[in-house]
């Protein structure tokens, strides 16, 4: 098959997410299995406008704030172009609507939508026209079939009025080979969180918890990787808390650099509203490290309550401080719960996933669905 991806991003823009290692991690594997695979994305400082990574031919227009606009000519151009047969969008964020203006077979990948978190991240003008183009989703891809994540995402595209039928579940993998315990010491109290730095991730909310713990853990450290438009705030909100000194902002950095914070860490936290399912929560589980996480749509189904993490109501800075301090203070269940995590994560396997979703466009190529 020719197959062409439309997402706001590529796996080398800065600021690149789950969605993005999931599109990368997939269609990697589904080029080298002879498929031709073309990704349209936004641009970045410094980055080329062709380029062919991993067996994927990646062609950037525009930048992220102006993607959409390129994204119907580009879309019909490359289509012509490379005689495309089959193609894949990532509803993330702003939906393209590419089923108005080309008509040829399309699967669309969704993670979640932001909904009324949306409200959350951005100054209202533009929250509500997130808001509004994700309120027309029914209605543009209603006959589209959609690869999610998660039962939660799963769940939400029913809710707002996709029929069940047209819905299919391939979960996030992990590779094995790299994310796996670290063969060191663990850095006693250390406490991480990875993933863009986003306002609807309310990171905030684990800065409020560490100003709690850290005088009954004087030792404690926190490690916040990645980078996003939030970073700014969250930095006068650690300064305005007086625990700049304990938090470690790496900013973006290497997968190797990643992995080796997270295998020297203790407990990593992820305090978001909403998930499509929580890939680094498996990357965490995978080098040993439980997670506690929000009981938010998609953290719910990654993370399962007292085997490979703890969840906590939302928002709920009393819960999240008690589960911090509930795992450094008992080691025993730490332990026990790393030893789940690595488990829990072996369940994840990016190979079956792609084959997965390489036989959902295949069907979709040839009508069955």
């Amino acid at each position: 098959m020719n197959i062409l991806i439309v997402n706001w991003q590529d796996r080398r823009n800065p600021f690149a997410g789950g969605a993005e290692v999931h599109l990368h991690e997939i269609f990697d594997r589904i080029a080298h299995w002879g498929h031709n695979v073309t990704l349209l994305a936004s641009g970045f400082s410094g980055a080329k406008k062709e380029e062919i990574l991993d067996g994927i031919h990646i062609i950037r227009k525009g930048r992220r704030n102006d993607f959409n606009f390129f994204v119907p000519y580009a879309v019909k151009e490359i289509v012509k172009r490379e005689h495309i047969d089959i193609l894949v969008e990532d509803l993330n964020k702003i939906p393209f609507f590419t089923p108005l203006f080309i008509k040829i077979p399309t699967v669309a990948i969704l993670h979640h939508r932001f909904g009324r978190d949306i409200f959350k991240e951005t100054i209202f003008p533009f929250a509500l026209y997130v808001y509004i183009t994700e309120s027309l989703i029914p209605l543009v891809y209603r006959n589209i079939p959609f690869d999610v994540v998660s039962e939660s995402t799963k769940a939400d595209l029913v809710k707002s009025g996709i029929p069940e039928e047209n819905i299919f579940i391939h979960y996030n993998g992990i590779d094995l080979s790299r994310y796996k315990p670290g063969k060191g010491e663990k850095t006693p109290f250390q406490i991480t969180f990875l993933g863009r730095i986003k306002r609807y991730k309310s990171i905030e909310h684990l800065l409020y918890a560490v100003e709690r713990l850290r005088k009954e853990f004087p030792l404690l450290k926190v490690v916040m990787i990645g980078d996003g438009d939030a970073l700014p705030d969250l930095k006068n909100i650690a300064a305005s808390l007086r625990i700049m000194s304990i938090i470690n902002f790496t900013g973006f950095i290497s997968e190797d650099e990643k992995i080796s914070i997270l295998q020297g860490s203790e407990i990593v936290v992820n305090t978001s509203s909403k998930e499509g399912w929580g890939l680094t929560v498996i990357e965490s589980n995978a080098c040993g490290i439980p997670v506690v996480a929000a009981d938010s749509p998609g953290l719910r189904d990654s993370v399962k309550d007292g085997f490979n993490g703890l969840l906590y109501p939302y928002g709920d800075i009393n819960a999240l401080t008690s589960s911090i301090k509930k795992l450094l203070k008992r080691r025993d269940l730490l332990q026990d719960m790393q030893n789940n995590a690595i488990k829990w994560s072996k369940n994840f396997d990016w190979e079956t996933s792609a084959k997965g979703i390489l036989e959902l466009l295949e069907k979709r190529l040839s009508g069955e669905i």
